[in-house]
C-alpha cells in the first residue's frame, strides 16, 4: 500500500508518498493542471513498479473533494479521501505542540493520517456529471438570491437613512414596480412629484392587482412629511441608491435566467421523477437536494448516515450521569437550507407530515425543532426511495408512524 498526503494550494501541490510503516518515500512540489499531475503519477509509478493494479493500492488524503485535480486522482483509479480541515488541523496538533507549520509538514501529516487513520475518512463519491451540472447552476442560482437579498438589505438602510417614505410607501425592495419608481424618482423631492399615471404604469408592468387604490395610497405616503437630511447628503444617497437599484435590476435579470438552467438541467437527470415525487420538492427546492447530496449510489450506506450529512439528525453528548442531546450546527448551508424549506412545504401538502409534525409539537418540541425532526424524516423516506427506486407513496411513508399514533 502507498499513502499520499497532498497539501493543495491555488498554483501548486506539496505531496509526500509514505508507505505502510510511516517511511516517507518520496517528496515534491508540484504545479497545478497537466504537468503536476503527470509528475504525480510518475512518482506513483516509479513506488509501484510495474504492478498491474497498482492504483488500487494507492490511498491520497487531500482537504477538498472537487475540482479538476481531485477529478483527475479518482478517473486515475486512486481511493482519493476527502479530509475536512477542523479534521486536519485537530491532527496537526496530535501530531506536535509547538505551533509550527508548513506545507510540507501539512503534506506529511495528511499522509500519515490516511495510513493510520483512513477508515475513518470519507471517500470522495465519484458523482455523475449530470448531478455536478445541477450542483453548479443550483448553487449559482441560490448564491445570486443570497446576493439580491444582501442588495436589498443595503438599500433598505439606505433609504432609512434620508428617505424613510419610500420604505413606508413599497413593501418589496426588490420588486420591478419598486425598483422602476425608486431609479425615476430616488430622493422625497422627486418622488413626492411622482403622478397617479406614473405610479400606476409601474404597477401595471409588474401585474399588480387593484392599481388606483394602491396607486393613490403611494402617493400620498410620498407627499406626506418626513424627517428630512440636506440637500447635498440627500444627493449623494440618491447617487449610492442609483447603483443599488442597477444591481438589483441585474440580480433579478440573472436569477430568472438561471432559474430556466436549474429547470433544464435538473428535468434531464434520471432521479428528477423520484425527487419531484417527495412532498414539499418542486423543481429548484429538487435541484437543490440533488445537487447537494448527488447521486452517487455507494455515497450513504444508509438512511442514518444519509441523515447525518444532511445535519438533520441529532447529535448525543453523554459523560458519567450527563446526556445532553442537540441540534447539529455543524452542516452544509445550502442543503439544511432547503430541507427545512421542504419541510415546512410538506405540512400543507402531506397529511402524513402534518401528523408528524403535530405530534413532535404536543410532546413539547419548539417550532424549529419539531421541523427539523420532519425534515429528518423526510431525508429518510427520499433515502429509501432513490434506494428502491420507487416513487413516493403517501401511505407506505407514514404508515409506521400511523400505527404507532393509533397504538
Amino acid at each position: 500500500m502507498l499513502f499520499v498526503g497532498d497539501d493543495w494550494a491555488e498554483d501548486h501541490h506539496d505531496v509526500e508518498l509514505m508507505d505502510a510503516a510511516g517511511r516517507t518515500l518520496a517528496r515534491a512540489r508540484l504545479p497545478e493542471g497537466v504537468a503536476g499531475i503527470t509528475r504525480l503519477h510518475a512518482m506513483i509509478g516509479a513506488q509501484l513498479g510495474e504492478d498491474a493494479d497498482g492504483a488500487g493500492q494507492v490511498t491520497i488524503g487531500i482537504e477538498t473533494d472537487r475540482g479538476p485535480w481531485v477529478q483527475a486522482l479518482i478517473a486515475a483509479g486512486y481511493t482519493v479521501l476527502a479530509v475536512n480541515p477542523l479534521q486536519a488541523a485537530r491532527y496537526r496538533d496530535r501530531l506536535g505542540v509547538s505551533g509550527a507549520k508548513s506545507d510540507a509538514a501539512d503534506a506529511h501529516m495528511l499522509a500519515d493520517m490516511v495510513r493510520t487513520d483512513g477508515h475513518q475518512l470519507r471517500r470522495v463519491a465519484g458523482d455523475s456529471a449530470g448531478s455536478e451540472a445541477v450542483k453548479v447552476v443550483a448553487r449559482m442560482h441560490k448564491t445570486l438570491i443570497w446576493e439580491r437579498t444582501r442588495a436589498s438589505q443595503r438599500l433598505r438602510h439606505a433609504l432609512r437613512e434620508y428617505f424613510p417614505a419610500a420604505l413606508a410607501a413599497f413593501d418589496d425592495l426588490d420588486a420591478a414596480d419598486t425598483l422602476e419608481l425608486l431609479a425615476r424618482a430616488p430622493d422625497p423631492a422627486s418622488a413626492a412629484r411622482l403622478s397617479i399615471s406614473q405610479i400606476s404604469a409601474a404597477l401595471k408592468r409588474a401585474r399588480r392587482r387593484d392599481i388606483p387604490a394602491k396607486a393613490a395610497a403611494i402617493q400620498a405616503v410620498l407627499r406626506a412629511e418626513h424627517l428630512s437630511q440636506p440637500a447635498v447628503v440627500t444627493a449623494a444617497y440618491a447617487a449610492s441608491v442609483r447603483a443599488l437599484i442597477a444591481v438589483l435590476g441585474t440580480l433579478n435579470e440573472q436569477v430568472k435566467a438561471l432559474q430556466g438552467q436549474v429547470e433544464a438541467y435538473f428535468g434531464q437527470h434520471p432521479d428528477a421523477e423520484i425527487i419531484l415525487s417527495q412532498p414539499g420538492l418542486g423543481t429548484i427546492l429538487g435541484a437543490r437536494v440533488l445537487a447537494e447530496f448527488g447521486d452517487a449510489a455507494d455515497r450513504y450506506t444508509s438512511a442514518k448516515a444519509r441523515k447525518n450529512y444532511a445535519g438533520t439528525s441529532p447529535i448525543t453528548r453523554a459523560s458519567g450521569k450527563k446526556r445532553t442531546v442537540a441540534a447539529r450546527f455543524v452542516h452544509n448551508d445550502r442543503l439544511i437550507d432547503a430541507l427545512m424549506t421542504q419541510a415546512f412545504a410538506s405540512l400543507n401538502t402531506s397529511p402524513g407530515a402534518r401528523a408528524y409534525y403535530d405530534r413532535q409539537r404536543a410532546r413539547g418540541a419548539s417550532y424549529n425543532a419539531a421541523l427539523r425532526q420532519l425534515a429528518n424524516r423526510l431525508v429518510g423516506i427520499l433515502h429509501g426511495c432513490l434506494k428502491t427506486g420507487a416513487l413516493y407513496d403517501e401511505a407506505t411513508a407514514w404508515s409506521h408512524h400511523l400505527n404507532e399514533a393509533a397504538a
